[in-house]
């Protein structure tokens, strides 16, 4: 049962972020006079709608999306009566922009002149176009900002949650806790004589506050000699510890592993202790947002780089016997299973936990649709805005040279490329969904 309640609520969550999404478009759309016939969640038959006004609102049977209809999408041709109809080019790439051209004009009536998207000034068409996707930001902020506020981040800080007992240096730095055999060194943080519970305040006379200091202490040092001056039981005590020298994994800023281009993981020559600092969650204040937040924004656009490459994994693990990347991409379907996985398993904690867990899912997912529509492609939004910005451009460009304006810029002769790009949205959405049906990403 709470397996389907987690579901169910991914689902009710991708839906009002999709709606909300359209939203963000419908209302400077309406603001700025631009008829719209229809406002749709979801695609394929009409299940439900409700004209009020000129818009029809309705909620149709595949939840996977949604869009609202502006009349005057795409400008009429060059010499073309924008209230008329042509067909006229023989080229397959021309008769596509010319069919969306005449779809377009076709829903023009009597006294729309100036209610036509393509007749609105470049920043007004901007505003439309990224209404959608800042709304999905401002979800993605208002989320993100209750959990590091309320719920807090977390942290590794250096309270030692465990100590090596030696170090088996045939495994690259591999620790080992227990079996240690006659030919293991001691961990230098065990010979120190560092126990758990101890909290480190300084290395070699510096102050350190989170882990991170003191990792990048022990690492950076290689083998000299540390001073390490830590708290135990309130009271302050002094140690004298020598690190030793391994190939250890390269970790980016975010803190996941570096590979190199055949996948291998980077490793370097760095300084080993051999303790652990504690996972402890932070609240956060207010003022820390705006760095968390950016942070999140970052990693998103890191990730949809990667996608293509994420992609071939994907593949391997649906057609193969490879295992799926947890950090890789996944479809509705995925994200439904991880949130049913999530209500259901008592591996992530309490009740708080899980819905900490879920509202952080759901907003990384908003995440992603903002990222995701700003890629200056159509169909995406990011198409319509670079379209609008070119256009900005050539118009600046013919004032600077007395030029007469050159008029909209024809989206429609772009169409073929969205042609492409949807081509390739559906083919990924087709390998993701059935890679979450055949390999899902499982969490525990």
């Amino acid at each position: 049962m709470l397996y389907v309640l987690g579901v169910v609520l991914a689902f009710v969550g991708i839906a009002l972020s999709i709606a909300l999404h359209e939203v963000g478009h419908l209302v400077p759309a309406k603001k700025f006079g631009v008829r719209v016939p229809q406002y749709m969640v979801g695609f394929g038959p009409t299940v439900w709608s409700r004209t009020r006004g000129e818009t029809e609102y309705g909620v149709k049977a595949v939840p996977l999306g949604g869009y609202i209809r502006m009349i005057g999408m795409f400008p009429p041709a060059k010499g073309q009566d924008p209230t008329m109809t042509r067909a006229s080019s023989t080229g397959r790439f021309s008769q596509l922009a010319d069919e969306a051209r005449q779809q377009s004009l076709e829903e023009i009536r009597p006294g729309d002149d100036g209610r036509m998207f393509y007749q609105l000034p470049v920043w007004k068409r901007i505003v439309i176009m990224m209404g959608g996707p800042t709304v999905n930001l401002l979800i993605a902020l208002v989320l993100l900002t209750g959990i590091f506020t309320l719920h807090g981040v977390a942290v590794t800080t250096p309270k030692i949650s465990s100590v090596s007992q030696c170090v088996d240096i045939s495994q690259a730095g591999q620790q080992a806790r227990s079996e240690c055999t006659p030919d293991m060194p001691l961990a230098p943080a065990n010979k120190a004589g560092l126990k758990p519970g101890d909290t480190i305040t300084a290395i070699n006379g510096t102050s350190v506050t989170t882990w991170d200091d003191v990792r990048l202490a022990i690492r950076d040092n290689l083998g000299a000699p540390l001073t390490l001056t830590v708290t135990r039981d309130g009271d302050p005590v002094t140690l004298q510890a020598d690190p030793i020298v391994l190939d250890l994994p390269v970790y980016d800023d975010n803190g996941n592993l570096q590979h190199d281009g055949s996948g291998a993981v980077i490793t370097e020559r760095a300084g080993f202790l051999g303790a652990s600092g504690s996972r402890e969650m932070q609240e956060q204040p207010i003022t820390a947002v705006p760095g968390l937040f950016w942070d999140q924004v970052e990693q998103t656009y890191g990730l949809l780089v990667k996608i293509p490459q994420k992609l071939v994994g994907v593949a391997d693990a649906a057609f193969g016997s490879a295992e799926r990347d947890p950090n890789g991409p996944m479809s509705v379907v995925g994200v439904g299973r991880i949130a049913g996985e999530v209500a259901s398993s008592d591996a992530f904690g309490d009740t708080l936990d899980k819905a900490v867990l879920l509202v952080s899912l759901l907003a990384s997912l908003n995440l992603v649709l903002f990222a995701f529509n700003t890629i200056p492609l159509l169909p995406l939004d990011g198409g319509h805005v670079a379209g609008a910005l070119w256009e900005a451009l050539k118009k600046g460009w013919a004032r600077v040279r007395g030029r007469p304006d050159p008029g909209p810029v024809d989206v429609a002769k772009a169409l073929p490329l969205a042609y492409g790009v949807a081509l390739a949205f559906i083919a990924m959405t087709v390998l993701l969904v059935y890679a979450d049906f055949v390999k899902p990403i499982r969490l525990t």
